[in-house]
């Protein structure tokens, strides 16, 4: 399949604003998605925020697989920062990060406090596109405050929200100017985190299902009712036969059979799964 490169320009004016924004907040609140934790790390937002103390996010953990999610979660602890697992969407996400940034902000309260400072402290949002940032925010704020949808770029602009205890910064998604890793440039587009009009989607499917073959087989062999896991091509036609995707003089319908099957994943129909393991990605998030 081709090359996937997407950087709108818009991107370049959303990193500028983070650049000269980051001087106003005590910390940062990064969201990855944790089906894809190294495809949804901007290694240039981790360099733009070095100074600061940051928080990772995995978020849209219901979709994914619980046990290589907690080990991603470990290997970025091991780079000193901190990390947590949630699906924004649940009752327990607030609580569970309200907890986390306590012990992020902790040394900067308790320096605060000393001066005989008070103020609420300040948290830049960030992340890849349709990682969820804004359901965060939403979650955190107790209320619809900022925009959320399922395509890559929905925030624009940037906003502060207003929280128990500290504010928010939301910022929009940015993406690394280009993908040295197309893996992991394939696994963004999976999620839905790269403009789907740029996208071969047929090419963009083959890739999938050989990765699902490889390390989630029983998944796939019960969604599609497969029996023929030998080739991605095989794999495809029995997406067409499961769903009834045939054209006129009984050929397979190839293109619709493409984007059911990444809506499936990106809806989590075909099961909890994540793409990466940790271990192929250790020292990576240092």
């Amino acid at each position: 399949m081709k090359h996937i490169q997407w950087f709108p320009g818009h991107m370049t004016k959303a990193m500028r604003m983070m650049e000269e924004c980051v001087s106003l907040v005590d910390g940062v609140l990064v969201v990855l998605d944790a089906r894809a934790p190294a495809a949804t790390f901007n290694k240039k937002l981790r360099d733009l925020f070095a100074a600061k103390p940051v928080l990772y996010i995995l978020n849209k953990a219901d979709l994914a697989d619980g046990k290589r999610a907690d080990a991603f979660c470990a290997e970025i602890a091991k780079s000193g920062a901190l990390a947590l697992k949630i699906a924004a969407t649940s009752p327990s996400a607030a609580k569970q990060t309200g907890a986390k940034i306590a012990e992020l902000l902790k040394d900067k309260r308790e320096k605060d406090a000393a001066k005989g400072v008070s103020r609420p402290l300040r948290l830049m949002v960030a992340g890849i596109p349709n990682t969820g940032k804004s359901t965060v925010i939403n979650a955190l704020s107790g209320g619809k405050r900022a925009a959320t949808g399922d395509k890559a770029g929905v925030t624009r602009g940037k906003q502060w929200i207003r929280c128990a205890g500290f504010e928010l910064l939301d910022t929009p998604g940015t993406m690394p100017p280009s993908f040295e890793n197309q893996l992991l440039a394939r696994h963004l587009a999976y999620l839905g985190s790269i403009n789907d009009d740029i996208l071969d989607f047929y090419g963009l499917s083959l890739e999938l299902l050989g990765e699902l073959a490889e390390s989630y087989p029983d998944l796939l062999c019960e969604r599609y009712a497969l029996a023929d896991l030998s080739s991605p091509p095989a794999m495809l036609e029995g997406v067409c036969r499961r769903r009834g995707l045939v054209v006129r003089g009984g050929e397979f319908d190839f293109e619709r059979a493409s984007r059911a099957l990444i809506d499936d994943f990106r809806k989590g129909k075909i099961g909890r799964i994540t793409l990466e393991n940790a271990e192929d990605y250790r020292g990576f998030f240092g």
